[in-house]
């Protein structure tokens, strides 16, 4: 399994394409076609997708329809560079506007028109592991890949071992759960928390390197932005050649100066995992402000920062990146810049690459921006592992390159109880075996869904 192939999240992994991505209505039919856009002539209020269906999704293809007048629509060649998309399959697409969602995650209001998604998708198991599976309602059956995050090695994993002394079975379970993770080659960290009480939990506190989860913190800083009415999800940003990356994603292949809302981009990133979307999201906000929320990622990389540091033909630049200290990192930032992006033929191997350059983020520091972003709707287009069925909510981000695995969920179960549920795995020597880990991540997962 190549290097690329573990960050990639490719649409033969994800078939349907949630109700966000929109065109302006005061745009014409042929600017739209051409893909020529402005800012100036968008508005938060014609900014609509509608009637995306199956006959709308092809292999070759992925067809966005906007009922606007005239009526217009935009092919974007799928970016998936390891085949063509599945087969389609029957998607069913609510209508969505792209409205202010800065009071979103109360309990109290009700949140917007969600994707309703009956999918059952051919995946590529070494590309799934990145998001998962989208579960098809009428199976109880979830997928068997998954992905976790690495700790850094100061705490001793079998002194930070905690359990809940319950004598029931579930946590009984859980603890036996807890004593296979604790006994993979590397390092682990894993928590189970319902609501504010932790029922089992591995070098919780520990940071570790997480891939693609450390997502969720550009989307806690964009909402927080957003509460605070610095920002509205209907903002217009256009996308900038400099701020494109390599997969996983689609806006990579998209037209410089295409435009999308702040809520399209947020939702590309937590999806489908979306690169580009993510340094777009990153340079508008500005690194200083995430590291002010992350002081321990300094500086804070973009996605293109990192392929660009681990490409073959980077090396040396790697090398001295490793070796500097945060001030010296940040003046090689500049330096990295101007470096072009590297091709994905680069990244073929299979073996961990200077896993320490990465993002970090502890087991109870993902769960606690799991309580503030999991109530956002774009969060449960991917359920991750579970089958949505089993829960009254799902939100779910995941991450991972060789040697770094991360699952990140959050569920709000039938019994009126929420639950975090983080594991993370990092071996800077061997690459990880994603389906025994998956496999007990998803044992958590039941053992919840059927607790009282």
């Amino acid at each position: 399994m190549s290097f690329y192939r573990y960050l990639v999240t490719t649409f033969s992994s994800i078939i349907f394409l949630p109700a966000f991505l929109a065109f302006p209505e005061s745009a014409s039919a042929q600017t739209k076609l051409s893909g020529e856009y402005s800012a100036e002539n968008l508005t938060s209020r014609n900014l609509i997708s509608r009637n995306l269906t199956s006959q709308n999704l092809t292999s070759q293809n992925l067809t966005l329809v906007a009922e606007t007048s005239p009526k217009a629509k935009l092919f974007v060649q799928s970016p998936n560079s390891t085949g063509d998309l599945p087969p389609r399959n029957e998607v069913n697409q609510s209508s969505e506007t792209e409205a202010n969602e800065s009071t979103e995650t109360k309990n109290t209001q009700s949140p917007e028109t969600e994707v309703n998604q009956t999918v059952t998708p051919k995946v590529d198991p070494s590309i799934e592991a990145e998001v998962g599976q989208p579960s098809k309602p009428s199976q109880n059956k979830s997928p068997e890949t998954g992905v976790t995050q690495s700790p850094q090695p100061d705490v001793n994993k079998s002194s930070a071992t905690e359990v809940n002394q319950s004598p029931s079975s579930e946590d009984t379970a859980l603890k036996e759960v807890m004593a296979e993770f604790d006994a993979l080659p590397g390092e682990v960290s894993f928590l189970v928390k319902e609501g504010e009480a932790t029922l089992v939990q591995l070098n919780s506190t520990e940071p570790l390197a997480v891939a693609s989860a450390f997502k969720l913190a550009i989307l806690k800083i964009l909402k927080s932005e957003i509460d605070l009415n610095k920002r509205s999800w209907n903002n217009i940003v256009t996308i900038q050649s400099d701020w494109k990356s390599l997969p996983s994603g689609i806006l990579h292949g998209w037209e410089d100066g295409s435009p999308l809302t702040l809520k399209s981009l947020a939702t590309l990133m937590i999806s489908v995992s979306d690169n580009t979307a993510t340094d777009t999201l990153i340079n508008l906000l500005g690194r200083q402000t995430i590291e002010l929320t992350s002081p321990r990622n300094r500086p804070f990389l973009t996605t293109r920062e990192l392929f660009v540091l681990k490409s073959p033909q980077n090396r040396m630049l790697l090398n001295r990146y490793r070796q500097a200290t945060e001030t010296q990192r940040q003046s090689l930032l500049p330096e990295i810049a101007k470096l072009p992006l590297p091709t994905i033929s680069e990244f073929e191997g299979v073996d961990p690459v200077a896993i320490d350059v990465e993002w970090f983020f502890s087991a109870q520091e993902l769960c606690g921006i799991m309580a503030e972003v999991g109530h956002l709707s774009l969060m449960g287009i991917n359920p991750g592992m579970v089958n949505p069925k089993d829960w009254e909510k799902v939100a779910f981000k995941g991450g991972s390159e060789p040697g770094v695995l991360n699952l990140t969920s959050w569920l709000q179960g039938k019994n009126g109880k929420s639950y975090c549920v983080v594991a993370t795995w990092n071996n800077k020597d061997a690459p990880l075996e994603q389906s025994k880990f998956s496999k007990l991540y998803k044992g958590v997962l039941s053992v919840l869904a059927n607790r009282k």
